[in-house]
């Protein structure tokens, strides 16, 4: 529950169009519905301004339908992402919820609607889609529709320049890079957007998991530019939804 609906409630109440026991019922959930086995967080869209997401790992299929069922039964509680999830876990939760859009790993219900700002999302190698298609999707299911730009790494930098009106255009951008991480300080200092680096797990020799390319983000000379962790194609989603939601759209 939202303010905007949280407000629409009490006016409805006010003017009787909803009956006490009707709010209340309505209210119930409000602030977690607790599941036994999770505390789901209703009010975290009206404290952060964006819901809770269902984080799949170490979850059952059954869990994770449950969950999802609990978050979509808020009428106004915005988008519903289910995230980093198994091949069972997607379709017991698609099952039990039908309508869900699958991206890779990531399952989006009710996207919000869609924004005017364009966001650019930018992937060195094409062994770094994965987390860039986790961003993606959770960008969509939050009411941006992100371009993607697939291997356009340092090693070719021509690629990335055949794409600088996607960049010089956007709002915001990700950065999605493994291997020393090279291509977020090259981004950012092109742009006067935000720029959100994510470091990947790939890489050879002393790439370390993505160690090097996290360590290298964080060192960048560029000044401004946000690294969240490795692999987290989720979290620099969030980066970016926060930034411009703050954004008044037109």
């Amino acid at each position: 529950m939202d303010e905007a609906s949280l407000r629409g409630l009490l006016e409805q109440l006010r003017t009787g169009a909803v009956s006490p026991d009707d709010a209340l019922r309505r209210l119930r959930r409000f602030p977690y519905g607790d599941l036994g086995f999770a505390k789901v967080d209703h009010h975290r869209v009206l404290r952060q301004g964006l819901p809770e997401a269902v984080y799949g790992p170490g979850k059952t299929p059954s869990q994770c339908a449950e969950i999802v069922g609990e978050l979509l039964a808020e009428p106004n509680g915005g988008p519903v992402i289910l995230s980093r999830a198994s091949a069972d876990q997607a379709a017991a939760a698609l099952a039990a919820h039908p309508g869900g859009k699958v991206t890779g790993s990531t399952v989006v219900w009710r996207a919000a609607p869609l924004r005017p700002e364009q966001v650019a999302v930018f992937a060195a190698g094409t062994a770094d889609l994965t987390v860039a298609e986790e961003c993606t999707a959770t960008l969509a299911a939050f009411g941006f529709a992100p371009a993607l730009v697939t291997d356009c790494g340092v090693a070719g930098v021509h690629r990335l320049f055949a794409h600088e009106d996607v960049l010089h255009s956007a709002a915001a951008v990700v950065v999605v890079a493994g291997m020393e991480g090279a291509l977020a300080s090259l981004v950012a200092g092109l742009t006067a957007a935000p720029v959100v680096a994510v470091p990947t797990s790939t890489g050879y020799g002393s790439s370390f998991q993505g160690a090097t390319a996290l360590l290298a983000m964080t060192a960048s000379c560029v000044p401004g530019l946000c690294v969240v962790g490795i692999d987290n194609g989720f979290g620099a989603a969030w980066v970016v939804a926060r930034i411009l939601r703050r954004v008044p759209v037109a």
